[in-house]
């Protein structure tokens, strides 16, 4: 009889083991509508959290839009902490993969998301970050990530946006640049905006570079600037640093126009900076919280309603995210009887042949290796918020 038993548990344990298989299928509700796991990870500690913060609560808002819907399309959303850290975003994507994520909001940061790009690719999930702007995330000089994609600019194009924009509408300007050099991020950019400046004719005056070694203590870099009379410095760079140029700049009377990115965006709610001292600041950005249209205007109230604060970018390009992901997943009938990498590969045919409408952008298009195509925009801070520049 136990001999009996042992067989009749063995073959029950197999069949439950080969019901528990990684697969497609989200859940087919009884009525009728399809839940998909939807994952992702992001500083929500530390340093960078208010990068972190800023994208699991807007998508949290289109998840719950979406759900209280009528789409046949519903999201279990999972957010892990990564801390903007490689290692951390390596267990992350562990934990989230074991939990049987089936598409992903990759990560919110660049060095987080460039540990984890090739096991989205290994695994087959299809992933897209809204922030993570490195093209590390998406391809490399060897290999071609094929289901990992950008919301955000890639770092390429912020930098040759940014000389675009500077030639256009401060054409008469000496420019300074303070970048950070260790930093894949800002160092990126730095590259194409330089190449692009020189051709597009924009003065610039002085280049300066720091590191994590030298990332307190400005006073150099904001002499030369002032002695080669730039007045206009541009920040590709993090909120954090930018905040201590502001304010050693204004401690030495240098009053240049300020020029940042994306990575700027959260300097307004850096705990205890003197938001004063951002006042006309420039950001380049795809997202402007002042804007008229209905879309902006009740993502923007729903947010403030729910948070108490104003959406940054990497708010709306996280709705973004969800709505996009929603929209090729209707687009193909998804019902949830598709294998992991069926999913993986319908997913990639809808972004590289669809148009998406959202926050950030209009006729939004994606090329075959995850870039994103849309406008730019930028927005000046006036009396601590942030008001189109157009």
């Amino acid at each position: 009889m136990k001999k009996v038993l042992c067989v009749l548990l063995s073959i029950l344990c197999l069949l439950t083991l080969a019901g528990c298989g990684k697969s497609g299928n989200g859940g087919n509700d009884s009525d009728g509508t399809v839940t998909v796991k939807l994952g992702g990870s992001g500083p929500l500690s530390g340093d960078a959290k208010v990068y972190g913060e800023a994208v699991r609560n807007a998508a949290q808002i289109a998840v719950d839009e979406i759900n209280a819907s009528d789409s046949k399309i519903k999201f279990d959303f999972r957010m892990e902490d990564d801390e903007a850290d490689g290692e951390k975003a390596f267990t992350a994507y562990s934990t989230l993969y074991d939990w049987g994520m089936q598409v992903s909001l990759l990560t919110v940061t660049s060095g987080a998301g460039a540990a984890v790009a090739a096991s989205y690719d290994e695994d087959k999930i299809f992933a897209i970050t809204p922030s993570g702007s490195s093209t590390a995330l998406v391809y490399t000089d060897s290999k071609n990530f094929r289901g990992n994609f950008q919301m955000c600019f890639t770092d390429p194009n912020q930098g040759v946006a940014s000389a675009d924009y500077l030639a256009s509408y401060f054409g008469g300007y000496k420019v300074a640049v303070i970048y950070k050099s260790d930093d894949v991020y800002s160092a990126g950019v730095y590259e194409k905006f330089a190449a692009e400046a020189e051709a597009k004719g924009v003065s610039v005056v002085y280049v300066g570079a720091f590191t994590d070694d030298t990332s307190t203590d400005f006073s150099t870099q904001l002499t030369a600037a002032k002695d080669c009379n730039a007045n206009l410095i541009y920040l590709p760079i993090y909120y954090q640093p930018a905040s201590l140029i502001l304010k050693q700049a204004f401690d030495m009377a240098y009053t240049p126009i300020f020029f940042g990115i994306d990575g700027m965006d959260g300097i307004l709610t850096l705990e205890g900076f003197d938001t004063s001292l951002a006042e006309g600041v420039y950001l380049l950005t795809p997202f402007a919280a002042d804007a008229e249209d209905d879309l902006t205007k009740n993502f923007v109230e729903t947010y403030r309603s729910k948070f108490g604060d104003t959406p940054n970018q990497f708010a709306a390009d996280a709705y973004d995210c969800v709505y996009a992901i929603k929209q090729a997943l209707e687009n193909m009938n998804y019902d949830g009887n598709m294998s992991s990498e069926e999913l993986y590969e319908a997913m990639i045919a809808q972004f590289t042949s669809m148009t998406f409408n959202g926050l950030t952008g209009s006729n939004m298009t994606w090329a075959e290796n995850g870039e994103v195509s849309k406008a730019p925009k930028a927005v000046i801070i006036i009396n601590g918020v942030y008001v189109s520049a157009e």
